[in-house]
């Protein structure tokens, strides 16, 4: 299946923005993310969980971020299965704790 083209267009600018960049540019570049990401249905497909997961930031980007995180968790397969290295990104991080705590209902 191939990557639709929301996800390619979300993917290409970037990743998401640190909530510390309050310059004007990054409010439009802020806007862009938001919508782009926004244009993006649930659920995603494996391949497209792998793009998406790369484009998490270092923080919570004023609630993209959970956005993100929900729209990777809608993939068919669990993306993270098996504890990140030390010094991974809190949100791969945080899809490998839900994913064990999942694991243990």
């Amino acid at each position: 299946m191939a990557v639709r083209d929301e996800v390619v267009a979300f993917c290409r600018l970037g990743g998401l923005p640190s909530e510390q960049d309050d310059s004007e540019d990054g409010d439009e570049a802020f806007e862009e993310l938001e919508r782009r990401l926004h244009a993006i249905a649930a659920p995603v497909t494996d391949e497209e969980a792998q793009l998406l997961v790369g484009c998490f930031g270092g923080d919570n980007c004023f609630g993209l971020a959970w956005t993100l995180l929900h729209l990777v968790e809608s993939a068919p397969s669990p993306l993270v299965t098996s504890e990140p290295v030390e010094g991974s990104n809190e949100w791969r991080v945080l899809l490998w704790r839900r994913y064990r705590n999942a694991q243990a209902d």
